[in-house]
């Protein structure tokens, strides 16, 4: 989608950023060079009097954005995960983005409903209430089924957003290149990387099937996992603009008065909210990543409700025993043994000196264990943790960014409950239990199990592949008799089954 409206639509993006005194803040999380300031401000300032006011109680970078309406606040939403990209300060005015906006009208949402399901809304639904919530992309109903009475929540996404965004992220590309023709030194900026991401982010939150089988999925990993539970999806009455839970009743878990006079234990509850994130992370590496007091509550019985499966984290297996051996070596105070992990997963450069980032990191965990438990924080170190291995010129991991900031959240929502717990205490038993699992001999045992069935899916095509190398091997002018490597390979690769070995050894021997 290309047009004037692109350029009209950055000129009062830029308005509305001098209007509410975010311009100087934005262009210095970024680091902007001298050339890029005086293009952000002529685009802004002759045009103030076009840009939204916003409102005057919110810090600037938040005031704007809520101001320039929903794609920008979706996109200050996704940069507050992204500290490494916008600096520590502006993250966190961005992480409190209020994602409220106005509902649009229950009739809206009860026609969109009906033209989604392809049924009249009454034989889907006897009670459609008025919206309960209302974000930057969709909005939430209470509903009760008419076939058995079963309360649930039904999330419908707002009229049009998807041409709303469409145009408004066309626009973002477009300033990204504008960055990158007057700011080609700027590589830490990486426009055109970060408006990619946000990108892929927004298309997936634009289906709610997508969101709905994030739901799933997590159901399916949690199910058997004590004092946590999901509301269900409802798949017949869920599509792409349409998704549909079950109503998720209970206390929200950020009124601790409610909490107590409801008899709960706010001391388990938040030991339990840690326990079960870091449980999701490591052992299934796929997590709630948006676990904030807004999107949990407490039921009758005690139990934890995470819902809203919009923002899911994952981390695949080999990361997550990295992950896991750091916070391991943390805990132990074993830094040199952090130090070679980071070597062997080839997170920091080989050409570094082993020994003295093994100091560096003493001078990271040293002063947090000195700490009283109720200053120790796990999201604390991995922050100091990041700014030491950038030194030692770690890459960026996302995966690992989007962890950290949800450790954070789920940090401050245990330290609500309870105040003085013990971050360390609650962890150590789950990371060991990890490990135990996935580093040691059981491990290697489990591994081989999974090398072994990949390897015979080869078996179908081991024949061809003998035939072959033979083949090659007898057009050769100086043909080479095959050596006693060579036929054990194939004596394995018979006996697995496994034609990855014949291919192996073709190119070995």
């Amino acid at each position: 989608m290309r047009g004037p409206h692109n350029i009209i639509r950055l000129i009062r993006t830029g308005a509305t950023l001098e209007r509410t005194g975010a311009m100087n803040v934005v262009l210095d999380a970024f680091e902007a060079p001298p050339l890029l300031r005086f293009v952000a401000h002529a685009l802004g300032k002759p045009f103030q009097w076009l840009g939204y006011k916003g409102d005057p109680d919110m810090p600037p970078a938040t005031r704007a954005l809520t101001a320039l309406g929903p794609a920008y606040i979706k996109f200050g939403q996704v940069l507050s995960t992204r500290p490494d990209v916008v600096g520590d300060e502006l993250a966190e005015q961005l992480r409190v983005l209020q994602d409220k906006l106005p509902p649009f009208p229950r009739s809206e949402a009860m026609a969109e409903v009906e033209r989604e399901l392809g049924q009249p809304l009454p034989e889907m639904f006897s009670e459609f209430s008025e919206p309960i919530a209302a974000a930057s992309i969709a909005q939430v109903h209470k509903a009760t089924l008419a076939t058995n009475g079963d309360e649930v929540a039904v999330k419908v996404l707002r009229p049009g957003i998807e041409k709303a965004f469409r145009k408004d992220v066309d626009a973002f590309y477009l300033a990204a290149r504008i960055v990158d023709l007057f700011a080609p030194g700027a590589r830490r900026l990486r426009p055109m990387e970060v408006i990619e991401h946000f990108d892929g982010v927004v298309r997936g939150e634009l289906d709610l099937r997508l969101e709905s089988s994030a739901a799933s999925e997590f159901t399916d990993n949690t199910k058997d996992d004590a004092g946590f539970q999901l509301p269900p999806v409802r798949w017949s009455l869920s599509s792409r603009r349409v998704m549909t839970l079950g109503w998720a009743d209970g206390v929200p878990l950020g009124d601790n008065d409610a909490i107590d006079a409801a008899g709960h234990d706010r001391v388990d509850l938040g030991e339990r909210v840690l326990r079960l994130f870091l449980m999701h992370a490591l052992r299934d590496g796929y997590f709630h990543a948006d676990m904030h007091q807004g999107n949990l509550k407490v039921a009758p019985n005690g139990d934890l409700i995470a819902y809203d499966f919009g923002i899911m984290g994952h981390i695949d297996e080999y990361t997550r025993r990295v992950y896991a051996e750091i916070l391991f070596g943390f805990i132990r105070r074993d830094y040199k043994r952090v130090a070679e992990v980071h070597f062997e997963a080839g997170y920091v450069p080989a050409n570094q000196d082993v020994d003295e980032f093994a100091r560096a990191l003493r001078a990271v965990g040293e002063p947090i264990f000195g700490m009283d438990a109720t200053q120790i924080s796990m999201g604390r170190l991995l922050n100091y943790l990041f700014e030491v291995t950038e030194r030692f010129g770690m890459e960026t991991r996302t995966e690992l960014i989007l962890l950290q900031r949800t450790m954070v959240v789920v940090e401050g929502v245990a330290r609500s409950l309870s105040p003085h717990i013990n971050i360390w205490d609650v962890a150590r038993p789950v990371v060991e239990d990890y490990i135990k699992k996935s580093i040691g001999p059981r491990a290697l045992v489990s591994d081989l199990s999974k090398t072994a069935m990949v390897m015979a899916r080869f078996g179908p095509r081991l024949p061809a592949l003998v035939e072959k190398a033979l083949i090659a091997q007898s057009v050769e002018d100086e043909p080479k008799p095959m050596t006693f490597q060579s036929r054990l390979w194939l004596i394995l690769g018979s006996a697995f089954g496994g034609g990855l070995l014949v291919i192996l050894a073709d190119m070995l021997f």
